[in-house]
C-alpha cells in the first residue's frame, strides 16, 4: 500500500503516508538502526505515547513498520523496525524530495 500518487511534478510522487511530520520523523530515526525500542523512538521525535502509537498504526498498516512486543526482562517493551518495503518508500521519499529541491521552475527565475 502506498500513498505514492501519478504526475509530471515530483511532488506528485510523494508518498503521503509518510509525508505527515511525525511519521516522516518515525521513519527516518527508524532507517538509521535495525530496530528501535517505543520509548526511544518516542523521546527522539518528541510526543505522546499516544500520538507515536496512532502514526505507528499507519505506517504498520502501510507494511512500512513491523511492530514486535516483548519483555526485557520482566518489563514489556515494544520494538520497531521498517520492512523492506517500508526502507524502499523512505528511500524513494528522499529521491523524491531531493528531485523536488532540485527541480527549477520558470516562476523561480527572475523577471523584470
Amino acid at each position: 500500500m502506498s500513498g505514492r500518487k501519478t504526475g509530471a511534478h515530483p511532488r506528485h510522487q510523494l508518498d503521503e503516508i509518510i509525508h505527515a511530520p511525525v511519521r516522516l520523523s518515525a521513519m527516518a530515526a527508524l532507517a538509521a538502526a535495525d530496530r528501535v525500542a517505543f520509548g526511544l523512538l518516542r523521546d527522539t521525535v518528541e510526543v505522546s505515547d499516544s500520538l507515536l502509537s496512532r502514526h505507528i498504526l499507519t505506517l504498520e498498516r502501510a507494511g512500512y513498520v513491523e511492530v514486535v512486543k516483548g519483555y526485557e526482562g520482566k518489563r514489556p517493551r515494544t520494538w520497531l523496525s521498517l520492512t523492506d518495503e517500508g526502507r524502499a518508500a523512505f528511500e524513494r521519499y528522499q529521491r523524491t524530495l531531493r528531485a523536488l529541491i532540485d527541480t527549477t521552475s520558470p516562476s523561480s527565475t527572475p523577471t523584470e
